[in-house]
């Protein structure tokens, strides 16, 4: 199918057959009736809003459109953003953008479109890509906090946005900064039915999740908030909890930390709680009304969040502080004066928040260190609105589209007509509408409106919207565009519909009726400083940073600037800044006021039509020049495409521009020539040209490259052949090394094998004579023997074997005591190992050495004993004497010390008694069981051994109970088995005799036995008598009783048992190990 019969209407108005305002409304009918609902108007493109999503806002749409140039395909506002995009990219000229119309046509839609087109044809670094984020991300945002329902639009902009968006000389985005104009702060505390508060709040309530919910202390119900509207149709359509997820992860993207955006969400919340603060009248005693907190714990709720004393702010609510100079008059507010400080207090800080956000966002987004950059800017500012009841905020939204609609008309129709005038084009004169007298009466130094509203503002005395209105009608009187009930009148006209507290202006939109109302004080936009010093006195930090005018250090009575004066101000800014730009214009249209798809309604858009001046437009363009350049710019632009021009001209510019036309065979109605510019008439010629240039370009940038390759090719080769003579160099020293090296080498082992080979034959030589002269030593000593032997042979044939034997027994024993010398065992006394001998001749020797050696390394080991030492083992050796083999207790007591004074007599106080009893040194002392004479039984006694005597003690009382000499000790007996039995045989000549023998049971047995034998060997010069044995006699007083130790298994517990059988026996039974 061909691709011009899919075309509905016409897409350039300009090429209309029929020009009229009914064809142009009629195009543009047919195309809406088709979903075409952009058409342009030369290089402005007009936008009816569609009221539905369309298919043309996809990814593979904006690569149609990238790089192409306007007119080459069907109109779109993706064709005008990269119109733009590209002249500033290319061209080097900073560009803006200007979306125009009324309040729900589609201005703020549009202004995405252009940001995300930009957005997309840019760049795909890191560092772009975060970039191009935050600048789209800053949308929602300002969306969010800016945006609000109204009756015309459910996503109505209430503040204007002008974004600079700054690039790179790659066309890259660097950051970008937005400046706002105005926030209906107004719509905070007051807006009409069916309308929105901004959307924050209902985000907020509705998307907010549990948790911060209460910690912010909200309900999720919109019905509780006098701030928000309470029909509940008006919120209709609206998915806020979903939005208010985008709006907090677009602030982290831009960003904000998670303390900064939980400071403005408790901010926001605040304000939505003041304005359920209630307030009633109180009488003071001097009958003067006043107001009072009735609900003080919702007050004291808000203010918790913020950190401040609750008393403060109501205070603040119900009394004003009045300061003139030094004097100071505090005065007190009725209920409704109260209500009015809360609400500008609600809306003040609603506003600073806003400007904090705005400045917040400039701070991540703004470019750091770049000086030359290039810049696009993006105006999406508030529609002319028109409503039932226009205030103050209408007067100031519609004042700034009579700007904006000034600065239209002076760049595309006046400007462009007076151009062709200046340049001597033939020209015919269009008429149009100029609004230059509309924006006089509005903005007038002496005789504006706004003017005068400042002057009522500042006027001593009483000031009232009725004193206003009444200067209005006497200055404005006469002019042709304002109309009052007053002036009506006095001209007998008379308009029932014009009300007494209203005026009219008639704007280029049309009529408008304003309700002075309110406009002083919107103007004033006062705030008492008790409010603002309540706020400072806050220790939230962002509110607190918010009204800096509370300071009482900073307090400044200079009244500060009007709310008219401040957008005056900021609107002539935003002037000189369109002016400075290139514009680029996107015309919205609204179809129908019910905001519903596919209607169109003709009043309205011929309503529009003509206060936008499309059919101005419309014959401006048709009769004048498309495209139109100075001659410098033209000729630097386009001179390749000439050989006469290229590469340099010489000549003037504008014979260069004609040599360029020439060459290029453009017919002549299609361009003509003025005093400084050039003009074209038809895209299509300009089209060619920039064809013609991209074409040769193409071709400039083929030399180029070949030009450019060959010189590097040519660099190439040359630093190739530098190398190669370099490395060749290098390579053949590097040979010539290898081949001196392997010269020097072979010199070197030619040389050692010659010094070898002589070394060798000299040391051959050498051994020949030694072996030569030891030959005939030899030779001579065999002669010398032979001689002597002959000689002397009968002297010594007799002793010869004798000599001979000497000579080999010496030598054998030699060889003996060599190996045994290597052989010998260690010196340990328990290593009795010796080495074998290998002649049995030498047997005996080989043990009397092994018994010599043996002993005298028992000797070496003996003398590194200590006396202390010593004497220990000489009393185990001693003890091994008597009862090796003969007691089967030894075996256990040889590792055991002797330690002899067990009880510590001398030391321990415990038998100081006893200790004085003994004179001599204590060899042995310990608790023993004495065998009872009677009965066998025993009973614990102390035992003491002396150097004289034996000692018997009471264990308690420490009393000496028996004491028996040494030398009255005629014999010892002990058993063989594994008991302490212990007899003491007393001669009967003995003192302690009468009594008979001792007999008693030692834990140390051994020791005590060995110790007293050793004693009385010293002490009698005697050995004394020990028998081991299990049966023995012992003498009890004058009777002989016989003593049987038997073995038997363990009974009861008890190792041993003693039982006299009769007067003469006594057995002791012992435990069987």
């Amino acid at each position: 199918m061909d691709l011009l019969q899919k075309k509905f209407g016409t897409e350039d108005m300009i090429l209309l057959e029929q020009l009229s305002e009914d064809s142009l409304v009629d195009n543009l009918k047919t195309r809406f009736a088709h979903d075409e609902i952009y058409t342009y108007i030369g290089n402005v493109i007009i936008s009816v809003n569609p009221y539905k999503p369309l298919p043309i806002y996809t990814p593979e749409k904006i690569n149609t459109f990238k790089n192409c140039k306007i007119f080459e395909m069907s109109p779109h506002i993706y064709a005008i953003a990269d119109e733009a995009y590209q002249s500033m990219r290319d061209q080097d000229k900073d560009q803006c953008i200007l979306i125009t119309g009324e309040s729900g046509a589609g201005k703020t839609e549009a202004s995405k479109f252009v940001m995300s087109y930009v957005a997309a044809v840019c760049g795909k670094s890191a560092e772009v890509t975060r970039v191009k984020e935050q600048l789209l991300q800053s949308n929602p945002v300002l969306e969010a906090f800016g945006n609000a329902k109204t009756v015309r639009n459910d996503n109505s902009s209430r503040f204007g946005k002008y974004m600079d968006i700054e690039f790179d000389y790659k066309g890259e985005p660097l950051g970008g900064v937005i400046s706002n104009y105005l926030l209906e702060k107004s719509r905070v505390a007051k807006h009409v039915t069916g309308e929105r508060n901004f959307h924050i709040f209902y985000q907020l309530v509705s998307g907010c999740p549990d948790d911060l919910l209460k910690k912010l202390k909200l309900e999720r119900d919109c019905s509780k908030y006098i701030y928000l509207n309470e029909d509940i149709n008006a919120l209709d359509g609206m998915e806020d909890a979903t939005a208010f997820a985008v709006v907090r992860h677009a602030m982290l993207t831009i960003g904000f930390s998670e303390n900064e955006v939980a400071s403005v969400l408790e901010i926001v919340a605040f304000v939505l709680k003041l304005g359920n603060i209630r307030l009633d009248t109180s009488n003071q005693t001097n009958s003067a009304d006043s107001c009072f907190v009735n609900n003080i714990k919702a007050l004291d709720g808000i203010c918790e969040m913020i950190g401040l004393d609750s008393s403060i702010l109501e205070h603040a609510l119900c009394n004003r502080t009045v300061e003139a100079k030094k004097d100071k008059v505090a005065t007190t507010l009725t209920v409704s004066q109260g209500y009015y400080a809360r609400d500008a207090l609600a809306k003040n800080i609603y506003n600073r928040l806003f400007n904090w956000i705005v400045n917040r966002i400039n701070e991540s987004i703004k470019v750091q260190g770049v000086k030359h950059k290039k810049v696009m800017g993006v105006l999406d500012i508030y529609g002319f609105e028109i409503f039932e009841d226009n205030s103050f905020e209408q007067f100031i939204i519609n004042y700034c589209n009579e700007k904006l609609q000034q600065v239209f008309i002076e760049l595309t129709l006046k400007e462009e007509q007076e151009e062709y005038v200046r340049e001597g084009i033939n020209w015919t004169q269009v008429n149009y509408f100029d609004n230059a007298v509309i924006c006089d009466l509005l903005e007038n130094n002496l005789t504006g409106i706004l003017a005068m509203l400042d002057e009522e503002c500042l006027r001593p005395g009483q000031v009232t919207d009725a004193t206003f209105l009444r200067k209005l009608n006497k200055v404005c009187a006469g002019h042709k565009h304002f109309e009052s009930k007053e002036t009506t009148n006095a001209r007998h006209i008379y308009d029932k519909t014009l009300p007494a507290n209203c005026f009219q202006i008639k704007h280029y939109a049309g009529k408008v009726t304003y309700n002075t109302t309110g406009f002083v004080d919107k103007n004033n936009d006062l705030l008492f400083r008790d409010l603002s010093k309540a706020m400072f006195c806050a220790k939230h930090a962002l509110i607190k940073s918010l009204f800096p005018d509370g300071d009482p250090r900073n307090s400044s009575l200079k009244r500060p600037p009007t709310a008219g004066s401040q957008f005056r101000a900021s609107v002539s800014f935003l002037m000189k800044n369109l002016h400075s730009k290139n514009p680029n214009y996107i015309r919205c249209i609204k179809p129908n006021d019910r905001k519903a798809p596919s209607i169109f309604t003709d009043a309205i858009v011929h309503q529009q039509v003509q206060y936008l001046g499309l059919l101005e437009n419309v014959r401006v363009r048709r009769a004048g020049f498309a495209y139109r350049q100075v001659y410098d710019q033209f000729l630097k632009r386009y001179k390749m495409l000439s050989k006469e021009t290229w590469p340099k001209w010489e000549g003037k510019d504008r014979d260069g521009v004609l040599a360029i036309v020439a060459a290029l065979q453009i017919p002549s109605d299609e361009y003509a020539f003025g005093r400084t510019k050039v003009f074209i008439r038809t895209p299509q010629s300009l089209l060619l040209l920039e064809e013609r240039r991209k074409q040769r370009l193409s071709e400039l940038v083929t030399i180029i490259q070949s030009m450019f390759r060959c010189w590097k090719c040519r660099r190439e080769f040359l630093k190739m052949r530098e190398s190669q003579i370099v490395i060749s160099a290098w390579y053949k020293r590097h040979l010539e090394q290898n081949r001196y090296r392997q010269k020097k080498a072979s010199t070197l082992i030619i040389q050692a094998y010659i010094r070898g080979w002589k070394a060798r034959r000299q040391l051959h030589e050498l051994k020949q004579d030694k072996r030569l002269n030891a030959a005939a030593a030899t030779i001579s000593a065999f002669w010398k023997g032979y001689q002597v032997r002959k000689e002397y042979r009968k002297y010594f044939r007799t002793d010869a074997t004798r000599i001979i034997c000497n000579f080999i027994y010496l030598k054998i024993l030699q060889a003996y005591f060599k190996g045994l010398k290597k052989s010998l065992p260690s010196m340990s006394p328990s290593d009795k190992s010796w080495p074998p001998v290998h002649y049995k001749y030498l047997t005996g020797m080989h043990q009397e050495l092994r018994k010599i050696f043996y002993a005298w390394k028992c000797k070496k080991y003996r003398e590194q004993f200590t006396p202390e030492k010593k004497a220990i083992f000489e009393e185990k050796l001693y003890a091994s004497e008597l009862f090796k083999d003969k007691k089967a207790l030894y075996l256990r007591s040889v590792p055991q010390r002797f330690q002899g004074d067990y009880l510590d007599v001398k030391k321990n106080p415990k038998y100081q008694k006893l200790s004085s009893a003994v004179d001599s040194q204590i060899i042995v002392s310990e608790t023993v069981d004495k065998i009872n004479r009677s009965n066998g039984k025993s009973t614990p006694m102390l035992f003491l051994v002396t150097k004289s005597h034996c000692i018997f003690a009471d264990p308690s009382s420490a009393k000496t109970k028996d004491v028996i000499s040494l030398t009255d000790i005629a014999q010892l007996s002990t058993s063989k088995y594994s008991d302490g039995i212990i007899a003491l045989h007393l001669k009967q000549s003995a003192t302690a005799g009468s009594k008979g023998d001792f007999l008693f049971i030692s834990n140390h047995v051994i020791e005590v036995v060995t110790k007293l034998h050793r004693m009385l060997l010293t002490t009698t010069k005697e050995k004394v008598n020990l028998q081991t044995v299990n049966e023995f006699t012992v003498r009890f007083k004058k009777d002989n009783v016989s003593v049987k130790v038997m073995e038997a298994a363990e009974r009861n517990g008890t190792k041993l048992t003693c039982k006299k059988k009769n007067s003469h026996t006594l057995e002791i039974t012992v435990q069987k190990e």
